[in-house]
């Protein structure tokens, strides 16, 4: 599996951030409410970006004494702990996106909005870029470093033999 690349995120929150924008613009155009973002969202992604550092610790203590332990790692753990990671920061990156766009309508608008309606999506931006970092952070716990036989030209590891 590849890393998660940062073009990749960047992509996605820069297109759920012109969604969001648009969707709030959709919503004043209508005459309805905006868009309010409840805090606890931000406050729980940042819990979820937490517990998923949390659990690639384990995976990057093996990975890296992995000569003086006794078992090895679980790979079917370390496969769902890296598959979490990744797929924790494609949310983080839409959640935090959207928010943005939400965050930038509200503060184009002629009249400047009251903090509590900017907060909670500001919360919830916050929240996003949290869960991002800490995703992209535990896939690079999860990352093996190269073992004694992976040898050039060995397969698994897709080099070539010189």
């Amino acid at each position: 599996m590849k890393p998660t690349r940062l073009s990749t995120l960047f992509s996605i929150a820069v297109v759920t951030a012109v969604a969001g924008f648009a969707f709030d613009a959709v919503l004043a155009s209508r005459q309805s409410p905006t868009l309010l973002l409840a805090v606890p969202l931000g406050i729980t992604l940042a819990f979820i970006g937490v517990a998923v550092v949390l659990m690639a610790r384990p995976v990057r203590r093996h990975a890296r004494d992995g000569a003086g332990r006794q078992r090895p790692v679980d790979p079917l753990y370390a496969t769902r702990v890296v598959v979490l990671a990744k797929a924790s920061s494609i949310c983080g990156a839409l959640f935090g996106g959207f928010a943005i766009g939400l965050v930038v309508y509200l503060l184009t608008r002629s009249v400047t909005p009251s903090l509590g309606s900017t907060l909670p999506n500001v919360v919830a931006v916050g929240g996003g870029v949290v869960l991002t970092v800490c995703a992209l952070v535990a896939e690079r716990m999860c990352i093996a470093p190269p073992g004694d036989d992976d040898e050039p030209g060995d397969p698994r590891t897709g080099t070539t033999a010189n």
